[in-house]
């Protein structure tokens, strides 16, 4: 089953009886993108969607982790069931676009044991476009039954990504002059883990936010080396958020991803570990 889902396909599936639950995950990085997350769903969310935080409720707290480390699976939990999901609910998460946020939700509630979880494609973006309807009225779902499994979905520390690296493919999503270390805006090191390959994320989706097709997918990462049979693939970024839309992307082409959730973040939180710009 596709990990996505297209406005018109949403609106049609909301329209039925037995509708899947929509999560409103819209969240930016630094305040120079505007308002936060929480402000842009108050201003404007999908009908019948509760508000997930990104930095509170599907990372846990910064520090010696990365700055998005795995959220702890009781906070996860209990966002879900203030949405209203079940352990059979289908869920759609959805944020502003690219799906950067969403797809961090995608991973993170997989990880924690749901099983049918997709993204938007586009986002809220692609639902305007469509002429989907929008509200400023918060629902208030029954509360859902969910309880969260965490493992789901296998997870890289520093070291296996380090393995990864040298005995399989290591991806950096992150953009080319932050990979080479021309600079870093955000992280106090600047490079890339040694073995790695870059695969911008932003070069995996249309103009308008969408995912590219499949097939010009898999053409994409095969001309990096990244195949579906060459051995393990592990996935980073600077915080582990942007690596899920580039495991979104992996997905949609075919091939299978482990996330290194810490990513360079947690990585340069050691000064013993190696660190390249070539």
């Amino acid at each position: 089953m596709s990990a996505l889902v297209t406005a018109a396909e949403l609106r049609a599936e909301l329209a039925q009886p037995l509708s899947p639950v929509v999560v409103d995950v819209q969240w930016v990085l630094t305040g120079a993108q505007g308002p936060g997350g929480r402000e842009r769903y108050v201003a404007e969310h999908l009908p019948g969607a509760v508000h997930v935080d990104l930095d509170a409720e599907l990372a846990g707290p910064p520090g010696a982790g990365g700055r998005h480390p795995l959220p702890d699976p009781a906070v996860v939990e209990a966002a879900l069931r203030r949405a209203g999901v079940d352990a059979d609910s289908r869920v759609v998460v959805y944020d502003q676009g690219p799906s950067f946020a969403a797809a961090r939700a995608w991973w993170v509630l997989r990880w924690a044991g749901l099983q049918d979880v997709r993204v938007l494609d586009g986002g809220m973006a692609a639902w305007l476009a469509e002429g989907g309807p929008t509200t400023t009225d918060v629902p208030q779902p029954e509360a859902g039954s969910f309880t969260a499994r965490p493992g789901s979905l296998p997870v890289l520390d520093a070291d296996a990504a380090a393995k990864i690296a040298s005995a399989g493919t290591l991806v950096d999503a992150r953009a080319s002059e932050r990979f080479a270390g021309r600079t870093e805006p955000i992280d106090p090191v600047a490079g890339h883990i040694p073995g790695a390959v870059n695969a911008p994320t932003t070069d995996n989706a249309l103009p308008d936010g969408r995912f590219l097709d499949a097939g010009t997918l898999r053409q994409r990462f095969s001309a990096l080396g990244i195949r579906a049979d060459d051995g393990d693939v592990g996935v980073y970024c600077g915080s582990g958020v942007t690596a899920a839309h580039e495991l979104l992307a992996l997905h949609k082409a075919g091939i299978d991803a482990a996330l290194y959730v810490g990513s360079w973040s947690e990585w340069v939180t050691d000064p013993g570990r190696p660190v390249a710009t070539a």
